[in-house]
């Protein structure tokens, strides 16, 4: 990767390799997946009918996801406080995924096909951040990632499968901080 430089108008500018082009789509597609929200509840056993009081109820009272990465990427307003964690979440977690996947998806839609050049306006290069945010933080929550990375990274041998997988995220973090640097 060419790193970020900055262009007139506030902007971003970078050349990505076809292999770093397909990486950012398979991971941000993912987060996309994930953060989808909830299709609706699928029809009883007996008459095929949509449950929905269900439907209701969940609409009403979301819950704190209990996958460990979506309870990241859209964390409890109140942790003290379920009951007022459970009103703010009712009130904000549909807007969250939206922002969440509007992000991801300019992203997508700015990565070249092949890879080469990428030219991003002030605005393309801001959901650009919050997007490699969340795959970082994604990611990070899969491999457990704490402050002390390089250690935990540094104690995995070179064939270990998660490897790649630290040095995927320690490259995500190179992309993150050299568009943060290009837009400073």
């Amino acid at each position: 990767m060419e790193p970020f430089r900055s262009t007139r108008g506030g902007g971003a500018r970078a050349v990505l390799a076809p292999a770093e082009v397909s990486l950012l789509r398979s991971l941000v597609g993912q987060v996309i997946t994930l953060i989808a929200p909830d299709g609706p509840p699928s029809p009883g056993p007996s008459d095929g009918l949509l449950d929905w009081d269900a439907l209701e109820t969940r609409m009403d009272q979301p819950e704190t996801p209990e996958d460990p990465v979506l309870a990241r990427l859209l964390p409890d307003g109140y942790r003290d406080d379920p009951e007022a964690a459970g009103e703010f979440r009712k009130y904000t977690e549909s807007s969250l995924r939206s922002v969440k996947q509007q992000a991801a998806q300019e992203m997508l839609d700015t990565l070249p096909e092949t890879g080469g050049r990428i030219q991003l306006t002030h605005d393309q290069a801001h959901a650009w951040l919050k997007a490699l945010n969340d795959v970082r933080l994604a990611l990070g929550v899969r491999l457990g990632v704490t402050e002390e990375f390089e250690e935990q990274w540094g104690r995995l041998r070179a064939d270990d499968p998660q490897w790649a997988a630290y040095e995927v995220y320690a490259w995500l973090g190179a992309v993150q901080e050299s568009l943060v640097q290009a837009l400073a």
